[in-house]
């Protein structure tokens, strides 16, 4: 009798939540307008002061002249060192005190990476932030059909949920890896989706200096030849290979983006007590020397090239040395090496929605919050890893990409500040309700300035369920992630191409043809 009654009340409230499944649906499925890149009106979270971030600086400046960096496999980059100045024994450069920071110097303070659609072009550097996505998980997981490899399908579809996702401002690059496609063609079907199906700003290709040609080539195919000379168009990822090293991968393609002024993102790969100290203070110094190497070397490339000081730090286990997230040793180097690359001068990269978590749950919740608050508060400039990581970076989550796009939402409410405009001071509401005698019920419910504001009073997700309790559980009892599953869904299918001119399309399918003739069908 009891299980009974409790499946004739499921039945009922399935009846009777048809309709709110369907407008919440639709509030899910609503396209907002999309938000131009955060313009932080609020201050910088400050974690050292200027004798702390003097002595990391000097630190820094002795690693890179007593130990030195090495640059592996690149004869090229080697002689350029040495022209430079640097000393130079086998592949280990050691670098005399200031050399580094004297050639970041040519490097622009701020940029703008230009998007096919001009209203979709971003700042990076200043007091601007740019979300961008997750980057370079293998595997794809969704409440359907679990963990599982990665496709070109996934892959479009990551880039439509950014296109429409009003909180992220840029495509990103390899939101999730195509294993489908052979590893030496994949870049190229990857930049065409990033073109095709979105018009916001993207990445290019950085695992051979062949596809970093690609992903230039088919720029300037969208943007033309002397535009591309002339503006970023363009950001990419170089990591160091920490602790200490940078491959001929990351130089050679770094090489090739700085040289045709597109922009670098320098950025040292950090598990700390693995691949760096133990300690905040130490980690912020190997950072900073492998970071304004990069950058340095950028500029001997090409003088004026933009690029990005970044950093990636996680922290680990002791005991299964397993990365771990959310802890606030690695909010701490966030915090630092933000305050490091403002008194650098060159704009920042850190942060995200970062978490170790399988599933889209209270754990992914709680570790996202505790990076993408720091990386608002710290300011960092350029967000990588914004919205749908999972597993440590394993995974592209369908669900949480829904789930962090809508915090980052609250993320862009929160740096717009406090209004003190006439409208934000209120003081028409505050008398109106002054002036009700206490029988009248003194309330603001309906003030005239209530009613003008009510649309727009408060942030609005579109993932939290705030009904009663009779309400949620008529709707079907769902959390967060199951909404989110709808919304993904829906957004997927009122999915709207923004449309690409005819003739750079074929251009550009020709000549994905003509290389995808000459490469091999390799796994690496």
């Amino acid at each position: 009798m009891e299980n009974e009654q409790s499946a004739q009340g499921g039945r009922r409230g399935r009846r009777s939540g048809g309709g709110a499944d369907a407008r919440r649906a639709a509030r899910g499925s609503r396209t907002a307008a999309q938000l131009t890149y955060i313009k932080r009106r609020i201050p910088h979270y400050e974690v050292l002061d200027d004798e702390g971030l003097t002595l990391i600086e000097n630190n820094a400046e002795t690693v890179l002249q007593e130990v030195g960096i090495d640059f592996r496999d690149d004869e090229e980059a080697l002689q350029m060192w040495r022209d430079a100045g640097a000393d130079v024994k086998g592949e280990r450069v050691r670098f005399p005190r200031g050399l580094v920071r004297e050639l970041i110097k040519t490097a622009p303070p701020v940029f703008t990476q230009h998007a096919r659609n001009p209203e979709r072009s971003v700042q990076i550097g200043g007091d601007a932030t740019v979300f961008a996505p997750v980057y370079g998980p293998p595997f794809v997981r969704d409440q359907d059909n679990g963990r599982r490899y990665a496709t070109i399908e996934d892959f479009r579809n990551f880039v439509k949920l950014a296109y429409s996702a009003s909180s992220i401002h840029h495509s990103g690059g390899t939101v999730c890896e195509p294993v489908d496609i052979p590893v030496a063609k994949r870049h190229l079907d990857m930049v065409y989706s990033h073109i095709r199906y979105s018009d916001k700003p993207f990445m290019g290709s950085v695992t051979a200096p062949e596809r970093a040609e690609d992903s230039v080539a088919m720029a300037k195919m969208v943007f033309g030849d002397e535009f591309v000379d002339n503006n970023c168009v363009l950001i990419n990822l170089i990591n160091a290979n920490s602790p200490m090293v940078f491959d001929d991968t990351m130089v050679g393609a770094m090489k090739v983006y700085a040289r045709a002024g597109q922009a670098c993102v320098v950025s040292p790969f950090i598990l700390s007590g693995a691949m760096s100290p133990v300690t905040v203070a130490g980690t912020l110094t190997q950072i900073l020397a492998e970071a304004t190497v990069g950058m340095a070397f950028a500029q001997l490339c090409r003088p004026g090239a933009p690029v990005v000081f970044g950093t990636f730090a996680s922290s680990m286990s002791m005991q299964s040395g397993a990365p771990t997230f959310g802890t606030p040793e690695p909010a701490h180097v966030l915090f630092g090496a933000a305050q490091l690359a403002r008194r650098l001068g060159v704009p920042f990269r850190s942060g995200g929605s970062l978490c170790g978590s399988k599933l889209p749950d209270a754990q992914a919740a709680h570790e996202s919050s505790n990076t993408i608050v720091p990386t608002l508060l710290a300011g960092v400039n350029f967000a990588l890893h914004s919205a749908g990581w999972l597993e440590g970076g394993l995974v592209s989550s369908y669900e949480k990409f829904i789930i962090d796009a809508d915090q980052l939402g609250i993320m862009q409410a929160f740096a717009s500040g406090i209004d003190t405009s006439e409208n934000g001071q209120a003081m028409d509401a505050i008398a109106e309700v002054g002036a009700k005698s206490p029988d009248e019920g003194r309330h603001f419910l309906g003030t005239a300035h209530t009613q003008a504001n009510f649309e727009t009073a408060f942030y609005r997700s579109r993932i939290a369920d705030n009904n009663s309790f009779e309400q949620w559980q008529a709707e079907g009892e769902k959390d967060a992630a199951t909404r989110a599953n709808a919304i993904w869904k829906q957004r997927l299918q009122d999915y709207v191409e923004p449309g690409l001119d005819a003739a750079i399309d074929d251009r550009l399918q020709d000549f994905m043809a003509k290389r995808k003739e000459i490469l091999p069908d390799a796994v690496s």
